[in-house]
């Protein structure tokens, strides 16, 4: 495990500030102790301070895993945002999406979200921004990127996509294997 470099961070940052906004702040100065992330294997890590300087004593191949992982860099160096980072990034979303009970399942599969599933939606939501996707019972389902701005949506019909699929806690079932 070795620390993130400059374009990496900043990468990193750039995708989660996306999501979060300036809640960024909140993830690096925490009250209970200092966290930081890590990059094993083209993985970022969000990891204690404690259990990182615990896990400096395991060799390098022999290390899986430490900590959250939060996404995983692709070959061309841009940064994927993985479903383990949706407790987290929901924690401190700054804007979020509630779909009915019916439109659940279709996102849970991996589709797109609809008008007709869209139960609420933060206002003066912008077009193409981050958002976590929340059950009308307020469980977080996943993310995913608006496809209109909150004002665009009122006039559209009840196909039209509203957010486009990222991630969803149904990819812990579809990909396991790859997963971590």
């Amino acid at each position: 495990m070795r620390p993130l470099t400059e374009e990496e961070s900043k990468v990193v940052f750039t995708k989660l500030a996306n999501y979060i906004g300036k809640n960024l702040v909140h993830l690096i100065d925490r009250t209970d102790e200092p966290y930081c992330f890590r990059l094993q294997k083209d993985r970022v890590y969000y990891v204690s301070e404690s259990s990182m300087r615990l896990g400096i004593s395991v060799a390098r191949p022999n290390l899986v895993s430490l900590g959250t992982c939060f996404g995983k860099f692709s070959k061309s160096g841009k940064f994927k945002l993985h479903i383990t980072a949706l407790d987290y990034v929901a924690q401190y979303a700054k804007y979020k999406v509630w779909i009915k009970p019916n439109g659940e399942m279709p996102f849970l599969y991996g589709n797109n979200i609809v008008k007709a599933h869209l139960g609420r939606i933060t206002e003066d939501t912008p077009e193409h921004q981050g958002v976590v996707v929340f059950s009308m019972s307020d469980i977080p389902l996943g993310f995913g990127v608006t496809a209109r701005s909150t004002i665009d949506t009122r006039k559209l019909d009840p196909t039209a996509i509203i957010v486009f699929h990222q991630a969803d806690v149904g990819e812990y079932l579809r990909d396991e294997d790859t997963l971590f």
